[in-house]
């Protein structure tokens, strides 16, 4: 797991190759102008980068977690933001390639691993945060469609993107009530709220998406009636460690930039690289970040054994490693001193980039009720 071979070597190479190119040089100004990239998102579609586990008759790159988790660290070296919005994309086709049936499969998939269309995940709802079983966006069969009526907060992409998963309460209050769907964007009756005006993710937008009588047809059901919420739990353990893997790759950039900035850097007549308190902060920085990639790689192995611990695993990884590499950016910004505070270094975007990696995705309080539960199962 720990020694890449040639092939794995390639697959990093090439994400961290269309990082370099396409999204460091840029990532700075995209984050001011709140601008979404997406000419950018659609060069990663031939890279494979548009489906990266899903199956190959689709047009997927049939890869692994592991691969996965090592590709969204290398991509968070440029910009963590876009790097979470792929995540996210490549999320929702995993959904549809394993819950949807043949004909979804072939009239969705093909357009979205080239990332010709983007999709966006909407499970989240105003006034329900964590506790997702209660969500109440409606959908009530008619005929051949469903009429949906609610609304979904927090929508990475919405308005910008093309293709929604949704989950929406076909049946009873609780999970088995949820069922899921895809959901174009162009359906009569879905409108999106404003752009969320946030600290960080600026180059990704965020907005409600609002259902007013929109009728989405019956053919677009993901699963059987009662399988939403599952299908969004499974979806969740990818995504846990994939933002888990942006903020490594974020948090190794701003290390990497840390240390050449010392050694430049002179004060009390020697270079501040010189300073062993300085030192040893870079090695405690060193450390957080090689037990975060090590439990992140540890968690997407499991998930592509399908062990019995998978899920505790992706929460633990995803609990630590966001931390981690919010500490990690934040204590980097602070060897920069004053000029860490500047937009110009790069190290204030990261730091707010990162930090909404600990809410997302499930909230890493959450992560330690999914850990919490599984220890006390055991007992």
């Amino acid at each position: 797991m720990f020694i890449l071979d040639d092939d794995e070597k390639a697959i990093s190479d090439t994400a961290r190759g269309f990082a370099d190119e396409f999204l460091a040089p840029n990532a700075l100004e995209w984050d001011e102008q709140k601008h979404f990239p997406v000419d950018v998102l659609r060069k990663a579609g031939p890279l494979g980068l548009g489906g990266i586990y899903v199956q190959e008759d689709v047009g997927g790159s049939g890869l692994r977690r592991l691969d996965a988790v090592r590709i969204f660290e290398q991509l968070a070296s440029g910009c963590p933001a876009i790097a979470a919005y792929i995540s996210i994309h490549n999320m929702a086709t995993w959904m549809i390639d394993s819950y949807g049936g043949d004909a979804q499969r072939h009239r969705w998939l093909p357009r979205l691993t080239s990332m010709e269309l983007l999709a966006s995940y909407a499970l989240t709802e105003p006034g329900v945060g964590s506790d997702a079983a209660a969500l109440s966006t409606k959908a009530v069969r008619d005929g051949d469609d469903y009429i949906f009526n609610g609304a979904k907060q927090f929508i990475s992409g919405a308005g910008a993107t093309d293709v929604y998963v949704v989950m929406a309460r076909t049946g009873s209050p609780g999970a088995r009530g949820i069922s899921a769907f895809i959901v174009p964007a162009d359906t009569p009756g879905l409108s999106f709220g404003a752009n969320e005006r946030k600290m960080g993710w600026h180059a990704q937008p965020t907005r409600q998406v609002i259902f007013e009588d929109a009728r989405v047809p019956a053919a677009n059901l993901l699963g059987a009636e009662g399988d939403g919420f599952r299908i969004a739990m499974n979806g969740l353990n990818g995504g846990r460690l994939n933002i888990a893997a942006c903020s490594v790759g974020g948090a190794q950039a701003a290390l990497d930039k840390t240390v050449p900035y010392l050694a430049q850097r002179s004060a009390f007549g020697a270079p501040l690289l010189n300073n062993d308190a300085l030192r040893f902060q870079l090695a405690d920085m060193r450390t957080e970040l090689e037990a975060a990639r090590t439990l992140l790689w540890r968690a997407a192995a499991a998930l592509d054994a399908d062990a019995p611990d998978k899920v505790e695993l992706c929460a633990m990884a995803k609990r630590f490693a966001t931390d981690a590499g919010f500490e990690v950016a934040n204590k980097a910004l602070q060897l920069h001193g004053g000029y860490g505070y500047l937009a110009e270094y790069g190290l204030e975007k990261i730091v707010r980039d990162l930090r909404v990696h600990q809410i997302l995705e499930g909230t890493n309080e959450i992560m330690r009720v999914v850990v919490a539960r599984a220890v006390v199962g055991a007992a």
